[in-house]
């Protein structure tokens, strides 16, 4: 009887080792190695694809602070617009000098205040007295911004599903100037209302607000508002 022959391992003497292709050993090592490759790719493409997200919800935060910041200081700044404003300067006829009617400006809420309430005129011509669509404020109230248009009327400047506010605040700040060069007369000793004095009147504005789509990111933005209406308080002496 003939006995079978073993040829396999001349056969794998004679091939080479590419044609004889990979043991198990190789073929684990190599698939660790490729593993480790695609967990370093994924773990690098997560980390951009994070940092990404941080960036977008970062800008949309600071450009929705400076949007409020920079309405809310355009309205400011007009607070206490009179249309007939020349009419509060004394002439040489003059026996009454009417007071201007938007002057008011108020804060509550506080120093600094969360809510400002002012006024200025919207008339084409001016009729020198407070209308009910010249009444405006801003206000901190359930983490937004909201602006007063009117009696009552309310609206939300900041959205609270991207953002919530976390502090608004409002700082009157008051410079005075002496006026005693213009009065002919000196005035009396301890006076409070001699000799009149120019005031020049700014706001100091803080908005700061923290995103929802990373409660970890939270900004601020300040500016600085001058009041375009200085008012004069006391007199010269008689």
């Amino acid at each position: 009887l003939l006995e079978p022959v073993n040829t396999m391992p001349q056969l794998q003497k004679k091939l080479p080792r590419s044609v004889r292709g990979l043991t198990m050993v190789e073929l684990l090592i190599g698939l660790a190695v490729g593993l480790f490759i695609v967990a370093a790719s994924a773990s690098l493409l997560t980390g951009n694809l994070r940092e990404n997200r941080s960036l977008v919800i970062e800008s949309r935060l600071m450009q929705d602070l400076r949007t409020a910041a920079d309405m809310v200081t355009r309205d400011l700044r007009r607070a206490g617009y009179w249309g007939a404003a020349n009419a509060g300067v004394r002439g040489d006829s003059a026996s009454a000098v009417p007071a201007n009617p938007y002057v008011e400006m108020a804060t509550t809420g506080g120093t600094p205040a969360d809510t400002v309430s002012f006024r200025f005129s919207r008339d084409a011509i001016e009729n020198n007295s407070v209308d009910s669509n010249e009444l405006f404020g801003y206000r901190l109230r359930n983490g937004a911004i909201e602006l007063q248009l009117g009696v009552g009327n309310w609206q939300a400047l900041t959205d609270a599903t991207l953002l919530t506010i976390t502090e608004f605040s409002v700082t009157p700040v008051v410079e005075e100037i002496s006026l005693q060069n213009f009065c002919s007369t000196a005035c009396a000793a301890g006076s409070a209302t001699c000799p009149p004095r120019q005031q020049v009147r700014s706001l100091a504005l803080v908005i700061s607000g923290r995103a929802l789509g990373d409660a970890r990111l939270t900004r601020s933005v300040r500016s600085q508002v001058r009041l375009r209406n200085d008012s004069i308080v006391g007199a010269c002496a008689a």
